[in-house]
């Protein structure tokens, strides 16, 4: 084996391990972003690996429970919903749909949104890396990072069966925290000078009567302004402590089930959490489920179809809506989305609000029908060759984050990586000197064969 650097926070440098494999695209992270990505690259008969965390795809999707696809619609004052993604997030959205994982779409303030199944969503997932070829290797996580200078050769596994590294030709980082890009020392930063979003602890609640539960709570998942004000009557009495008084709630595919986007995670201190620190993510997730047992009983008190209801479960994790950036070639400004700005060289569209969680009531600033594009260099890191990201820790700016960060975005994200490799080995072209145009076109030939 060839003497690489290896950099990592955990090994020594020069130190020799077993070489696993050689691939042409390893994709680090199974979340939305890295399903796409994996199996676009499988289907041009790249040889592709994903290396997932859990035993299961989903990222925040599933282990965080989030269970929507937000950002496949217009925002709009009156009207059906207009569909304007699609891509690979339509593709999984029919997968989805066809299982019967899926809800219709659900009103979500001025746009839409859909539920999903989060067993379901795994199943899904499996099937779409398994018919693309993809070697896929779950209870695996990178330490370090193989590095020739700048250029990104592979990366350090950890996994019960000890330590390992596997070479590749380009590398995918849909971790959604930068985990690669940061493990060789590449330039990321945290939201606004460090402030970022909350993160949340999902839950579902089963035994509701849906029906009454409707008739008081209305059809729009954002609650109606008579919750607002009983969250906020019963913590100034102090019976309650509901940290968040402006709650989601969405019908899930289940019978008498409902999904829960009610707490807002601090530290005990008032401090921001930033579950990058191992510290930070343990008393998210210790107090996060303590919040759940409380917006649970204000539930069953408060909300009428909900007396007989009980906790299905939480998340495997809590909600991540932001930790690391990367500093790109480009950056995607709260400019770009409020003023919905085009980009020939635009990847993905997002018509999906500025949803800002911080503080007790989330900000939405809507984007009336109309969308932004995301460009394509937003996910070329500053610094670097044969690696690009995908998923939520792409470059942008606070707030535009709290836009470009939802699933249906996060699955294009995934797609428009997953066709840069592509295009990148087929012209032995490096993914830095790709137009975001060319990628566009090779991510819309769908599963056309090289």
């Amino acid at each position: 084996m060839q003497n690489w650097k290896i950099e990592s926070k955990t090994a020594e440098q020069g130190h020799q391990l077993p070489v696993l494999a050689h691939v042409d695209v390893l994709v680090v992270g199974g979340g939305s972003a890295g399903v796409a990505a994996a199996t676009t690259c499988g289907r041009q008969g790249l040889k592709t690996m994903l290396i997932e965390k859990y035993g299961f795809c989903g990222g925040a999707a599933v282990a965080g429970l989030s269970g929507t696809i937000c950002g496949l619609y217009t925002a709009t004052d009156e009207g059906e919903p207009q569909q304007v993604v699609f891509g690979f997030a339509e593709e999984f959205r029919q997968a989805l749909l066809q299982r019967g994982g899926l809800t219709e779409p659900q009103r979500y303030g001025k746009t839409y949104t859909v539920t999903h199944d989060p067993l379901m969503w795994r199943e899904a997932a499996d099937d779409f890396l398994l018919e693309a070829g993809v070697e896929v290797l779950y209870h695996t996580a990178v330490t370090g990072v193989v590095m020739d200078g700048d250029n990104y050769q592979g990366v350090v596994l950890e996994s019960n069966a000890g330590r390992s590294v596997v070479m590749a030709k380009r590398i995918i980082d849909a971790s959604g925290d930068a985990a690669v890009v940061a493990r060789a020392g590449g330039e990321y930063f945290f939201g606004d000078n460090g402030v970022i979003q909350n993160p949340t602890m999902f839950f579902r609640l089963g035994g509701v009567d849906m029906d009454k539960y409707l008739e008081f709570y209305g059809e729009d998942t954002i609650c109606p302004t008579k919750v607002t004000e009983k969250i906020l009557e019963l913590n100034a009495s102090g019976e309650y402590q509901l940290p968040r008084h402006k709650i989601w709630i969405f019908p899930t595919t289940r019978p008498n089930e409902l999904m829960v986007n009610a707490t807002r995670l601090a530290g005990q201190d008032g401090r921001v959490l930033n579950v990058i620190d191992p510290v930070d993510f343990t008393e998210a997730e210790v107090f996060g489920r303590k919040q759940v047992r409380e917006y649970a009983r204000f539930l069953t008190h408060f909300v009428p179809g909900c007396e007989n209801g009980y906790v299905v479960d939480t998340s495997v994790e809590v909600g991540i809506r932001q930790t690391r950036s990367i500093e790109g070639v480009s950056k995607l400004s709260n400019d770009d989305v409020v003023n919905c700005r085009k980009d020939e060289d635009g990847i993905c569209r997002s018509p999906w609000p500025i949803e800002l969680h911080s503080g007790t009531k989330p900000k939405l600033h809507w984007l009336m029908n109309d969308w932004y594009d995301v460009p394509y260099n937003t996910l070329i890191p500053r610094i670097g060759d044969n690696i690009i990201v995908a998923g939520r820790c792409l470059s942008a700016e606070h707030e535009a984050l709290a836009s470009a960060r939802v699933t249906a975005q996060t699955f294009e994200y995934g797609h428009a990586a997953g066709a840069a490799c592509v295009l990148s080995l087929k012209h032995d072209k490096p993914l830095r000197e790709l137009q975001g145009r060319e990628v566009r076109a090779q991510m819309n030939l769908g599963d056309s064969r090289l």
